[in-house]
């Protein structure tokens, strides 16, 4: 899809997702700068909603073998790493994980040492390739010098070629939710790779030299760069680019959004034209991972109407008579009348409306911060969280000077015997 300066829609092409990556985005590229005409000079970014294909690779096990590596002994014995992963995807990722003795408390501090004899012990008995290795550690996004520590201990060891996933850079601070993502994202790299090279070929051939950018799992936006780094943060991307969609060609900011696709119906809710957020961590592949997705109830296409119904009705049950947003290829089949809903919206491109939605997205920086329950140290630590997320999303590929904070949570904690609270800061500002 092309659209102007004004967000006007100029051309849409197929992307064949059955053809190779690099084959279907220049195939698409070519026929949407030759029937909108135009000035391949004057193309300033390019955006691409890719989770359906880092998908299909966990789906086929296409991914890169990973050694674990969790500090927090003797703190984390309880739950070993990758415990409640499915069977066939631990055997596909994981060649051995390892529990070594090191973490931070809530504020920083040091709890133990970091042992890095017992990180080179456990690279050297590995058997069989190793093309990753995921690193997390207690508290790591506030006190991250052990992470990368160890990261040092392994490219001693395994040499500086070897693709090395920190948690702390993933940002969430729950333990479990957070290794998991690490190993995820070190597991996609290969597939990230790939599809990067493919994408920047494309534009090549294009002749564009605009900056690429990719769709985050809360539809925001980051830069080539920083995507191919956090690959896993692309995962399932689709739903919120179609919820952003749908509030950008309405102009309605509350409203339940039906995404009518050619195999599944995604059903969702936006709130002050955001996606509304699942009360729970988010899970891929049956895997928690903690990140920010939107809440959204996912029907079979051919599902009877009485189902689609209910969700809707599920969906917008706080909203009182909610309009509904038809977007999607198959948004012809959603009934013109549901119960409870004020009016059915059909915008006229709404089959691009996820297209649109990544168009027209921000880049987002997120960080949090845990302190104790005191006005000090809670200014202290939402100072510290906002500074963190706005470097987040620089990085990400944020302008640096129309950055604004689009969210702040206060959330008590049960780490310690003196009340403490976690602060989370989300800021966001148009690409660069």
């Amino acid at each position: 899809m092309a659209i102007d300066g004004r967000d006007r829609l100029l051309a849409r092409a197929q992307l064949e997702t059955t053809d190779e990556p690099g084959v279907a985005l220049a195939s698409a590229i070519r026929q949407l700068v030759a029937d909108a005409g135009v000035d391949r000079a004057l193309v300033t970014r390019v955006m691409l909603g890719t989770g359906r294909t880092l998908r299909r690779a966990l789906d086929d096990r296409a991914v890169q073998r990973v050694a674990v590596i969790r500090i927090g002994s003797p703190l984390t014995h309880a739950v070993p790493p990758l415990a409640a992963w499915p069977a066939a995807l631990r055997d596909a990722v994981s060649v051995g994980e390892v529990l070594v003795g090191g973490g931070a408390e809530y504020d920083g501090r040091a709890a133990a040492a970091l042992d890095e004899p017992a990180i080179a012990r456990f690279l050297g008995t590995l058997d069989g390739h190793v093309d990753a290795v995921a690193i997390t550690g207690i508290f790591s996004p506030v006190a991250p010098d052990q992470e990368l520590a160890a990261a040092t201990v392994v490219h001693r060891e395994l040499g500086p070629g070897v693709r090395v996933s920190l948690s702390h850079e993933l940002g969430t601070l729950g333990l479990i939710e957070r290794e998991n993502a690490a190993v995820l994202n070190a597991a996609l790299a290969g597939a990230a790779q790939r599809l990067a090279a493919a994408l920047e070929q494309a534009l090549r051939s294009a002749r564009i030299a605009a900056e690429p950018f990719l769709s985050r799992s809360d539809g925001a936006l980051m830069a080539l760069r920083f995507a191919e780094r956090f690959p896993v943060l692309m995962l399932d991307s689709g739903p919120a680019n179609a919820m952003r969609g749908a509030v950008h060609l309405t102009g309605v900011d509350d409203a339940v959004v039906v995404d009518a696709g050619s195999i599944v119906t995604d059903v969702g809710t936006v709130v002050r034209g955001l996606p509304r957020e699942a009360p729970s961590s988010a899970e891929i592949a049956g895997i928690r991972v903690g990140f920010r997705m939107p809440d959204v109830r996912r029907l079979a296409r051919d599902a009877a109407p009485v189902a689609l119904a209910e969700a809707v009705d599920r969906a917008g049950a706080d909203l009182g008579s909610p309009p509904v947003i038809a977007v999607g290829r198959s948004s012809a089949l959603v009934a013109d009348r549901l119960p409870r809903i004020a009016r059915v919206l059909r915008p006229a491109t709404g089959d691009v409306a996820a297209a649109i939605g990544a168009a027209v997205g921000e880049v987002t920086g997120r960080a949090d911060r845990v302190s104790a329950d005191r006005p000090d140290r809670r200014h202290e630590a939402l100072e510290a969280a906002r500074d963190a997320a706005m470097t987040l999303a620089v990085h990400a590929g944020a302008d640096p000077d129309r950055l604004h904070v689009v969210g702040v949570e206060n959330q008590p904690l049960t780490y310690d015997a003196e009340p403490v609270v976690r602060t989370g800061v989300t800021v966001a500002g148009p690409p660069v």
